[in-house]
């Protein structure tokens, strides 16, 4: 048995897509299993990009179940676009697609409720949400009486339930916005979403059970967290954070693998550091250089298109998300990214009130507050897009990756140098006590 997790290890946007994409070939299911179309993914295949925000990368793999778990919420109707898409380009999604019947599904009033909240919130700060709906379904997921998981749909009450809701709802935006007349007809939005099931029902599934018969048989899982660790909503830089646990924490709660079963998990992190929407970031360059590498790195969100804030590598932050996720190695993505800058700079620790520490902030506050101590390494001034192996990048590239190692405390087992699945770098080693991926992890062999 392999039970795989990818997790990315700073705000988000680590390019983990091109990580589940690579590893995707080697397993027989690939997971989704918390956020929504908050999260993107971006694939490039054949010189085509693909962005998927609730499909798995695994669906480029004919062989591959892609399943979306329990601890998603949905947008029915974002997720036939995204199948239409795929249909559209030639990959076949029908049969190898299966929607959790516990997932929470998205309604409109959930875009609302997140707009008009959002808009008190800038007031003070606004959290920088997606405006997609997310946390307003999360929110009433864990309020339970104006939920709808998707297996609710099926049912025939559900004309019912949407009834009792749309009453709830059009009383709370009344409330709260009461110069904007917002008002849902029950009899609109019950037909709209009929259709939706109707199209969907296909592909509604309870992949809990289907997970647990795979796990008991020994079959091969990879599991694909969406955001960053450091956006967990119990353990991230709270309240701005994502509506879900993003760190390895969310693992079983979303998916419903046991925890024993995880023989795997991998950490996906920028060479560097970035992050959308407001929040503190210690390591920010709000200068010339943070330009730079959004511009290199091409630092636009896969969903939103917002300008992402760019900075330095920090590994205080880095190191507690992998902690906390329970990583065994790392994947260092976008190193290219700084192939033109004559010298680089890491955080290794922080200092607050004249103390230095290389502990995580537990409040925003303090947190804003740290002054980053950095390290200050030499650039390499050289193209590395073209490596294929360790030894094929500069000298002092590869200094770079080993001191990521020793800060992190966990061997980097791959390097990306550019969006092409060809230019991903598989090291191997032999520390530790993770179990290898499904069938081979040889560089020759996963670079296919």
């Amino acid at each position: 048995m392999s039970v795989t997790c990818v997790i990315g290890l700073q705000w988000g946007d680590e390019a983990k897509g091109k990580i589940i994409d690579l590893l995707s070939e080697r397993f027989e299911f690939v997971i989704r299993y918390q956020g929504g179309a908050n999260a993107g993914h971006s694939v490039v295949r054949g010189g085509r990009r693909f962005k998927l925000s609730l499909i798995p990368s695994g669906i480029f793999h004919p062989h591959v179940k892609c399943l979306i778990a329990a601890g998603v919420v949905l947008n029915p109707k974002r997720l036939l676009e995204e199948i239409d898409e795929l249909q559209a380009a030639g990959v076949n999604v029908a049969g190898r697609l299966l929607v959790s019947d516990r997932a929470h599904v998205i309604f409109p009033w959930h875009v609302e409720e997140e707009r008009l909240m959002e808009r008190q919130a800038a007031l003070g700060e606004a959290i920088g949400t997606t405006l997609r709906g997310i946390g307003p379904c999360y929110r009433d997921k864990a309020g339970r009486i104006t939920a709808v998981r998707v297996g609710d749909m099926f049912r025939p009450r559900f004309r019912e339930q949407i009834t009792h809701i749309v009453q709830v709802k059009n009383a709370l935006l009344a409330a709260l916005a009461p110069k904007e007349n917002i008002c849902f007809k029950a009899e609109e939005i019950h037909c709209r979403y009929e259709d939706l099931a109707g199209r969907l029902a296909p592909y509604v599934a309870d992949t809990t059970a289907v997970l647990l018969e795979a796990v008991e048989n020994g079959k091969a899982l990879l599991l694909e967290g969406a955001q960053g660790a450091l956006l967990d909503i119990d353990h991230g830089t709270f309240p701005f954070v994502t509506s879900s646990n993003s760190s390895g924490a969310g693992i079983t709660a979303g998916s419903g693998v046991p925890v024993r079963s995880i023989t795997k998990v991998l950490g996906v992190v920028k060479a560097y550091c970035t992050r959308v929407g407001a929040g503190p970031f210690p390591t920010e360059q709000d200068n010339a250089i943070g330009e730079h590498i959004r511009r290199r790195g091409n630092e636009y969100g896969t969903v939103t298109r917002r300008p992402r804030r760019c900075g330095w590598l920090d590994a205080v932050a880095v190191r507690y998300a992998a902690r906390l996720s329970g990583v065994d190695s790392i994947a260092v993505m976008l190193l290219d990214v700084l192939d033109e800058l004559p010298e680089l700079q890491i955080c290794t620790a922080y200092e607050i009130d004249g103390r230095k520490t290389q502990d995580f902030p537990a409040h925003v506050d303090d947190l804003r507050r740290v002054r980053p101590i950095y390290e200050t390494l030499p650039g390499w001034r050289q193209p590395t897009s073209n490596a294929r192996c360790i030894s094929d990048l500069p000298a002092a590239a590869r200094r770079y990756l080993e001191r990521v190692e020793q800060l992190l405390e966990r061997p980097v087992e791959i390097v990306s140098v550019g969006p092409d699945r060809e230019q991903t770098i598989f090291i191997t080693y032999s520390g530790g006590e993770a179990k290898p991926y499904a069938h081979s992890t040889t560089p020759a062999e996963l670079n296919k």
